[in-house]
């Protein structure tokens, strides 16, 4: 009897694994995963270089579990197996009740020393001030809500490191308002980015330390856009059974004027590009997301600020630009050429390092500070 059952397990296994390859057969191979926000690999070309050199067999192992029939719903099911045997943390996200919250992991290299190093370097060769502002990351803010025993870097011992930089005119303190008002929802769930109110509490401690008159909330009407954003920390995870985030935009587009070097060249772009609300990614409705240049201009404003920064200041540079004449982004990731000449070829009055903490102390671009 035993043996019938054990024959009966074995053949049902093997029906199942061989009709889950006849499906992947004919099923047609799919691009991109907009769940995991990636391009999935592609059916490899045969080569005998390839297979002597165990690339090709690693390329098919590659495919097949990309391709693999049902692939999202198999992953959500793995998290939720490994969600009740206890787990916690999935791909470096820790499941924090109601929220996804990324690892803070320590920096192995010294890189983040460097980076300070680089910032000091910038600030002593302008002669406009420079300030530092690094925002910490939601493992920081909601610290309390991580796993027991959960590993998460001291991003507040490096705040305090950071505030010591030499050269700087001084360092904006996000982390103050951030923890103020970390009951409200000033970062996404599925997210690693701060949400636009957020980005507001950042703006009025960036206008602080810069001496400028802080926004008023009243002046805002926050517009809802989209009530269906699955962010970053969604896809990596696997666990997919999280409500989604809801993104919003405050600041109004009259009197702005926002120009874009997204393809080398000057383009009219607009302050929110609600095509992306339509799209996986759905921060970079936010300016447009990645681009090495942009330009936001208000005539009702005074002074230049240039900001290096990291895709944070997205959310944050539309309410900068309530105070600045204008507003100048460069993002070292794509802008190659040294800041410090453009912020002397543009007539900038004020410049300012804002990236979050896991970007910064990580970031290998940043040597470009000191051209």
């Amino acid at each position: 009897m035993l043996k019938g059952y054990d024959r009966f397990l074995a053949a049902f296994f093997c029906a199942f694994l061989g009709g889950l390859l006849i499906w992947h057969l004919f099923l047609p191979d799919q691009e991109r995963s907009e769940s995991e926000n990636r391009l999935l690999a592609q059916a490899p070309s045969f080569s005998w270089k390839a297979l002597a050199d165990g690339s090709f067999t690693q390329d098919v192992e590659d495919y097949f579990a990309d391709q693999f029939p049902l692939r999202d719903q198999w992953t959500g099911l793995k998290a939720r197996s490994e969600q009740a045997l206890g787990k916690r943390e999935f791909h470096g996200v820790y499941l924090c009740g109601d929220r996804l919250t990324a690892r803070a992991a320590p920096p192995e290299d010294g890189q983040e020393m460097r980076n300070l190093d680089y910032v000091a370097r910038l600030a002593g060769g302008l002669e406009i001030p420079v300030f530092l502002g690094l925002i910490p990351s939601a493992a920081d803010i909601y610290k309390e809500e991580l796993p027991k025993g959960a590993e998460s870097w001291d991003q507040a011992a490096y705040l305090e490191t950071a505030a010591q930089t030499a050269n700087i005119a001084g360092t904006v303190d996000f982390r103050a308002p951030l923890l103020e008002h970390k009951e409200d929802p000033v970062f996404y769930r599925t997210d690693h980015h701060w949400t636009t109110l957020g980005a507001f509490y950042g703006a009025n401690a960036m206008l602080e330390a810069l001496g400028r008159e802080p926004l008023q909330m009243s002046d805002f009407t926050p517009e809802t856009v989209s009530a269906a954003f699955q962010g970053t920390l969604y896809s990596t995870s696997g666990i997919h059974w999280l409500e989604p985030d809801t993104i919003e935009f405050w600041v109004k587009e009259d009197g702005l004027a926002v120009t874009s070097w997204r393809t080398g060249e000057p383009e009219e772009a607009p302050l929110y590009d609600r095509s992306y609300l339509e799209k996986k990614d759905k921060y970079s409705a936010f300016l447009g997301g990645n681009q090495p240049l942009c330009v936001l201009r208000n005539e009702a404003g005074e002074g230049r600020l240039l900001l290096i920064r990291d895709s944070y200041s997205d959310a944050l540079a539309p309410f900068l630009a309530q105070r600045f004449a204008e507003v100048h982004l460069l993002d070292p990731r794509y802008y190659r050429l040294s800041p410090a000449a453009y912020a002397e070829e543009n007539g900038i009055d004020t410049a300012a390092v804002v990236y979050s903490v896991p970007n910064f102390i990580t970031d290998k671009n940043l040597v470009l500070l000191t051209q």
